[in-house]
């Protein structure tokens, strides 16, 4: 059977979200969302979110679960504001308190900033068994782009994350604080050892000038075509790649604000004495 998989593509940020659902006017699975935000005038907004919240409506849904597979550096998450909206309980990764307890430092966070996940309503263990109404799911633990990265196996579909872009763009950079190439390739490898015709979604697609963003691939095309993971690459020549191609490669523009709302799982700031809430920007420091 094939899972119904609906995708969101938003322009500004390369991001593609999902609603994921057993049937009409049933159970669905938020993955990925997007909170619009101006860098420019700090303005956030919730265009993108919306239309997750037309489609659930239109097809009678019951949102069980926000899924996120990690905390993103290229885009707010929109997860706190869509479950005030339609409900479900907005999960991760349960490493995110180590994401969560280096961030902390960077931004020189609040005295009461909790590092243990607790901002989200579950925190899932590798290879842990969920349900989505009649649809069976596992989280898939797949660090190296962020020691938290998790993909989602629902049905005949998993949704990777930043773990493995189209074949023709290959991976994520493992840079990050915690990053790790080794351990990137392992968990594209782990992904890749599913059934051939299993449908992997992509978190992100940064095309080439000569097509349009693409966003759904099969374990046999990547295995084939990946440009950095295919059949024939090495584990040390990944890692040496991997290695050579993220010293050249700048920061994420929305890195400093997004991340700072990720691991709040999508809420703002506490405000300031003037009840504005305010994102920290370090100098010299990334």
């Amino acid at each position: 059977m094939t899972t119904p998989v609906q995708a969101f593509f938003d322009p500004a940020t390369w991001t593609v979200s999902y609603v994921v659902y057993d049937q009409v006017g049933g159970h669905a699975a938020i993955i990925d969302p997007v909170l619009d935000y101006d860098p420019k005038s700090g303005r956030t907004g919730t265009r993108s979110a919306q239309q997750l919240v037309d489609f659930i409506q239109a097809q009678a849904l019951t949102v069980d679960w926000i899924l996120e597979t990690h905390a993103h550096a290229d885009h707010l998450s929109a997860a706190a504001w869509l479950k005030r909206q339609v409900g479900g309980h907005s999960a991760i990764g349960d490493r995110i308190g180590t994401v969560q307890a280096t961030f902390s430092k960077v931004f020189n966070l609040e005295a009461g900033f909790a590092s243990d996940g607790s901002q989200f309503d579950h925190l899932f263990a590798p290879d842990e068994a969920f349900a989505i109404g009649t649809l069976a799911a596992r989280a898939l633990a797949v660090p190296g782009h962020t020691p938290a990265d998790m993909a989602y196996h629902i049905g005949d579909a998993v949704f990777v994350g930043d773990t493995l872009f189209m074949p023709d763009v290959g991976s994520a950079r493992c840079d990050f604080p915690g990053g790790d190439a080794a351990a990137l390739y392992r968990s594209a490898r782990a992904l890749l050892s599913l059934p051939g015709e299993t449908r992997l979604f992509m978190c992100h697609d940064y095309p080439p000038p000569e097509r349009q963003p693409a966003w759904e691939s099969t374990v046999a095309e990547q295995r084939r075509l990946n440009i950095h993971l295919n059949d024939t690459v090495t584990e040390a020549a990944f890692i040496a790649m991997r290695q050579q191609r993220d010293a050249t490669l700048a920061m994420p523009t929305l890195i400093l604000p997004s991340v700072q709302i990720n691991i709040r799982a999508g809420e703002m700031p506490p405000k300031d004495t003037n009840g504005v809430a305010y994102l920290k920007i370090p100098l010299d420091l990334l």
